[in-house]
This record gives structure tokens, sequence and C-alpha cells, in this order.
């Protein structure tokens, strides 16, 4: 490139596109790309990589219990990939216990009048589950005592300042 009386570099080429056709201009040191079409592309020649080994280290017989490797994401983070052996015993523990707590667990009704509520009931602060019938503190004679809460956070909001008393002249 030539440089002009100005000390600037003299642009010789017009803009080109990048090369994988995203509408936005490449440079030829992110190989006629984009900023953003270069970065995924490095990312997937990294997990290209990374996929490579460990399906080498299978192939070898190697036993590893955990590896990690770091890889940038495409928000700037990094993102830690990590491989365990899994194990099948655990998995189904686990699907097992997921159905028996759905189950323990009963449809939801008022407490008042049993009436189903299902996803619209309200729920008190007396920490029962009401329908729109008694979902007010004087329908379901509530024990929750709204008066001291309120007084705790009227006290708590308003902090007493007491200045020290000044010395008389």
């Amino acid at each position: 490139m030539e440089k002009n009386d100005t000390g600037c570099q003299a642009a010789l080429e017009a803009p080109i596109l990048c090369v994988n056709n995203c509408g936005f201009f490449g440079t030829s040191a992110t190989m006629n790309m984009c900023s953003k079409c270069h970065k995924d592309m490095i990312l997937k020649q990294e997990e290209a990589k990374l996929a490579a080994s460990s399906i080498e280290s299978i192939v070898n017989g190697q036993n590893i219990d955990k590896t990690s490797a770091v890889l940038p994401n495409s928000a700037g983070s990094e993102v830690a990939l990590s491989t365990q052996p899994s194990s099948a015993p655990q998995v189904q523990a686990e699907s097992s216990e997921k159905p028996n707590e759905g189950q323990s667990q009963g449809p939801s009704r008022c407490t008042t009048c049993r009436k189903r509520v299902g996803l619209t009931g309200f729920s008190c602060r007396c920490g029962h589950i009401f329908c729109s019938v008694h979902r007010y503190s004087d329908k379901h004679d509530c024990q929750f005592d709204y008066r001291a809460t309120a007084k705790d956070a009227i006290a708590k909001a308003n902090p007493v300042v007491k200045a020290e008393k000044l010395d008389k002249i």
C-alpha cells in the first residue's frame, strides 16, 4: 500500500463482502469474513478438535474420569465443557423419584370450602390456599397478624433519628 501526504495509508481496494454472504464486510485478516462469521468458524474448529481428541482417547482405550476444556462463547464469555462417564443406575433412580413427587401432591383445594381451585387459587399470608370467595382474611378467619406485621414494617422503614444535645452557651 502507498502512503499519501497525510501519512495515512490509501485504500486501493473496494470493501469486500463476507464470503458467507451475510451482508457485512470482511477483511483479509479474517479470511474475507466478517467478525461474527470468523468467530463462529474458529469456535466450530475448536469444537471439532475437542470432539476429535475425545473420540481418539476413547478409541485408544484411555479411561478419563473428568476432562475439562474451556471454549470461548459467541457472547465473549467462556464455556467450560466437561465429559464424565455416564452411569445408568443413577439416571433410573432419579427418573423413578419424579413421578412419586407429583402423585403425592393432590389437586389444590380451598381450605375453607374444599373447592378445587387449581392454578387460580389465592395463597394467603397464613400459608393456606383459598378460592375467590374465601381469599380475603375476614372471609376465612385468618390467624395471620397483619397489624403487628405492618407495625414492624413501619418501624423498620422509619428509624428514630435523635440528634445529640447541644451545649448551651
